[in-house]
């Protein structure tokens, strides 16, 4: 079984960029689609960013898009949340997930099997 343990939050102001790492336990990690969703203050949680698990193909939220970047290093089993040009808006929990399935609507909706605890990342104006 997967499990996920992210790191990286942090309170920053904006403008800056901070990187989110989830490092993954077991061998067959490298074929699981990996991503990030994150929960603001007061709202609902909502998908960020999810890579294949050969990292080469990527996918985003329009919200995101442009200032974030996913990626992944399987041979440290460990997705990477680069986010450049944080805006107060970004503060939130940020969360990895992880799949065995393809990216799909599963993703769309946060139905998935395999969730770390969570980092908070808090950008003031």
């Amino acid at each position: 079984q997967v499990q996920l343990v992210e790191s990286g939050g942090g309170l920053v102001e904006a403008g800056v960029s901070l990187r989110l790492s989830c490092a993954a336990s077991g061998r067959t990690f490298r074929i699981y689609t990996a991503g990030w969703f994150r929960r603001a203050p007061g709202k609902e949680r909502e998908f960020v960013a999810a890579v294949s698990g050969s990292g080469g193909r990527t996918y985003y939220a329009d919200s995101v898009k442009g200032r974030f970047t996913i990626s992944r290093d399987n041979n440290k089993n460990t997705v990477y949340l680069q986010m450049n040009s944080l805006k107060a808006e970004d503060t939130a929990v940020y969360y990895c997930a992880a799949d065995p399935l393809e990216f799909g609507s599963r993703w769309n909706f946060g139905n998935l099997g395999i969730w770390g605890q969570g980092t908070l990342v808090t950008v003031s104006s």
